[in-house]
């Protein structure tokens, strides 16, 4: 075995890889950039190399730096994570070379698997579905735009090394092929150093499903069950699951057996994933297409290492070191269901776009741990957190925007799900926007629950962007109590500070509550707590200062994130927040006259929506514009980020040019 790994990554997945190593004894080393120079996964390494400036090209993606760090503090195996150098089969080559284990496929394997272009012609040979497409290379514009007219739209561009998202437009006609052709090269180059487009038939109302294999250097391959992850954004994904709620017995079988017989066909072992596109009106059990195989890591393999019980790293690394599996197909088993949330540092209330920052509160739910398996015998839900973060550390815009991930794991799916929702609730994260009320949202919806999902659905349930889940009448009358609770003892403790006066007042017994837009009265004594007229049942600790607040509603538990606010409280709970005035019952009726502060109207500005690059810049002062026209590009995140106008108007003055680096709300232009 091992002595020593080097692990070419960083953020959450560094930290995953460092906790298997040392579970196996194996001494870690971690590189990183001036951007992560205290960031935990050097903390956590035994040793830690710096490999140069933030920008990826200048650091992470710099094998040969790597390789160096690696012979300087001796390790003899290369772990790469995902992203970055993970699918590059000239860092494979060269570790071997090197004569430094790579914990991964071979080389001829990631050829194989990892352009896309050239492993839907192998696909294809194999006797493998593969999606209707163009696989050849593309000159330029003009040729997609025929290219794409003769397929038929709507059509799929994607960069041939992208992944993760990046590098890929969906296009319904000829101005978005014109529009989105060009950015999908700048990002296939930008993100993996490499601009070749493909273009292919994008299958309407599809689930994507994937299976997980895992191969050693004897020739034994298994598939370890599949993965839905369905629900994306912009082709990124958000929540995954497994198993798929859509996938029978029979489909199963049929994914796992081509999975496997493709890995077989280019002499594949270590973990990799055979991604599926899947026709979510078939009932065959035979219409899903091949899309591409990741020759590495995936991002969700949480959810399967817990309905298995298999630490997928572990396996990887002894794999690398040339062990056996050590177990055949049919011993693998899968027990459960497990739920993922990926948590984005970006602002689902401003479009999703990309938030950056310091995490000034990073607290994830008290009882997440590390745990790859089935950690409870006695059949009982779990919670893990994997990241690569901490409180008072930086969200950068030089790297992915994922903070966290948020796996749960339970005997049924809706058990499952209920504990994302529970554990959401108490993660509590402030500075950068995040996505978790969005991902809690997600939980709650019924079309969600009752699996009905497609790779459309954030899209067709929130056409019109997201504004918090909706709350029901019971939950805003329980958290109408919650407020009033908490200005109870905000008042008893100021009472208490305030001396001799104190003593000749009594916190309220009555108050008065507005909760979006409704008004509850609320009564607390030692008898109970009153709401409208009617008793709750609640039970709750809150010491002024506290964050979250744990309450026993009946039978039910609620976590809330509680700030103050003047005049009141911004409770956070079930995939919204709620900003609450609390005013004692005998003062309320006077509060309707206080003057509220008309924001400024911004409407013919166009501002910066996130920190980023201004890519281009598409009018000019007096240019006359129509609603929907692009106006500029802005990157941020390695995404190109169109910005169109809002309504028709003439430009006015132009404030910023192409190249500049912009802060959020900057001002790009103004119209007349």
């Amino acid at each position: 075995m091992f002595k020593k790994i080097l692990v070419a990554n960083r953020g959450e997945i560094a930290c995953r890889v460092m906790r298997t190593a040392k579970k196996m004894g194996i001494a870690t080393v971690a590189v990183y950039s001036d951007a992560d120079a205290r960031a935990p996964h050097v903390l956590m390494a035994d040793e830690a190399v710096r490999l140069g400036p933030p920008p990826a090209g200048e650091s992470y993606l710099l094998a040969d730096l790597i390789l160096l760090a690696a012979k300087e503090t001796g390790a003899d195996c290369i772990h790469p994570g995902y992203g970055f150098l993970s699918e590059r089969e000239s860092f494979a080559k060269a570790c071997a070379e090197a004569g430094i284990a790579f914990v991964g496929p071979p080389p001829k394997a990631i050829a194989a698997m990892g352009d896309k272009i050239e492993s839907k012609k192998l696909a294809k040979a194999a006797g493998v579905n593969v999606v209707p497409g163009f696989l050849g290379e593309i000159a330029d514009t003009d040729e997609a735009v025929k290219i794409a007219s003769d397929i038929g739209y709507p059509v799929m561009m994607k960069a041939s090394a992208g992944g993760g998202g990046k590098g890929m437009r969906l296009a319904y006609s000829e101005q978005d092929v014109r529009e989105g052709f060009e950015a999908t090269k700048r990002e296939g180059l930008a993100s993996f150093g490499d601009d070749r487009v493909f273009i292919e038939k994008f299958i309407e109302s599809p689930r994507h499903i994937e299976i997980q294999v895992m191969g050693d250097q004897h020739g034994n391959i298994v598939y370890l069950g599949e993965r839905e992850c369905s629900i994306q954004r912009r082709h990124q994904k958000v929540v995954e699951e497994a198993p798929s709620p859509f996938v029978t017995p029979e489909m199963r079988k049929s994914m796992g057996e081509q999975a496997v017989a493709l890995a077989r066909a280019v002499g594949y072992f270590s973990a990799g994933t055979v991604e599926l596109i899947v026709s979510g009106a078939d009932t065959t059990g035979q219409g899903f297409y091949f899309l591409e195989m990741n020759t590495r890591l995936q991002v969700e393999h949480p959810v399967t290492e817990a309905i298995t019980g298999l630490d997928l790293v572990e396996l990887m690394i002894r794999v690398a070191a040339g062990e056996p599996l050590g177990f055949t197909q049919d011993d693998v088993t899968l027990t459960g269901w497990a739920i993922e949330n990926r948590v984005y540092a970006e602002d689902p209330y401003r479009g999703f776009l990309p938030s950056i920052g310091r995490l000034v509160r990073y607290n994830p739910p008290e009882d997440a741990r590390p745990a790859y398996g089935k950690v409870k015998a006695d059949g009982g839900a779990y919670v893990r957190v994997d990241d690569g973060v901490r409180e008072g550390g930086e969200v950068s815009m030089f790297y992915d925007p994922m903070i966290a991930k948020l796996i749960t794991w339970a005997p049924t799916r809706i058990a499952a799900i209920d504990q994302q929702i529970a554990a959401l609730d108490a993660f509590e994260i402030e500075g950068p926007g995040n996505n978790i009320d969005f991902v809690s949202a997600l939980m709650q919806h019924p079309r969600f629950r009752d699996g009905n999902i497609t790779t459309g659905f954030i899209a067709e349930e929130y056409p019109d962007g997201f504004h918090g889940a909706p709350a029901s009448a019971d939950l805003l009358r329980s958290l109408s109590a919650i407020a009033a609770f908490a200005a109870t003892a905000e008042a008893d403790r100021a009472r208490r500070i305030d001396g001799q006066l104190g003593k000749r007042l009594r916190p309220p017994a009555d108050w008065s509550v507005r909760i979006d837009g409704t008004d509850h009265d609320v009564s607390i004594s030692t008898d109970g707590v009153i709401v409208d007229g009617e008793e709750l049942d609640i039970a709750l600790e809150y010491t002024p200062g506290d964050r979250v607040v744990q309450a026993e509603i009946g039978d039910e538990d609620l976590s809330v994130r509680i700030a103050r606010t003047r005049g009141g409280f911004r409770l956070t709970a079930r995939g919204a927040a709620h900003v609450v005035r609390v005013l004692p019952a005998h003062v309320a009726p006077y509060a309707e006259h206080l003057i509220e502060k008309i924001p400024p109207d911004l409407s013919k500005f166009l501002l910066c929506p996130m920190p980023g690059l201004l890519m281009r810049l598409d009018v000019a002062a007096g240019d006359k514009v129509e609603a929907g026209q692009p106006l500029a590009v802005v990157e941020a995140m390695k995404m190109e980020n169109i910005l169109r106008a809002e309504k028709a108007g003439t430009v006015k003055t132009v404030n910023a040019q192409p190249g500049d680096s912009l802060a959020v709300d900057a001002v790009i232009l103004e119209m007349e």
